[in-house]
């Protein structure tokens, strides 16, 4: 199982990552981060493949995977 870590004060919120999660593990967030956006945030399931897709296509770096 994996897990991911996203820096929500870099993330801008193009949720790329949402779109490209095969366990849907990652949601919109409810707040916002010092810039006033929205951000990605990972979903605590233990269901997270640690595929990378997330970090893979994160245009900001924002995403980190344990495995």
């Amino acid at each position: 199982m994996g897990k991911i870590k996203i820096d929500k004060q870099k993330c801008k919120g193009c949720f790329l990552c949402i779109s490209v999660c095969p366990k849907g593990m990652i949601k919109e967030s409810s707040g916002l981060n010092k810039r006033g956006l929205k951000y990605a945030e990972f979903i605590e399931r233990g269901e997270c493949l640690g595929c990378s897709m997330c970090a893979l296509v994160c245009p900001d770096c924002c995403i980190e995977v344990y495995k």
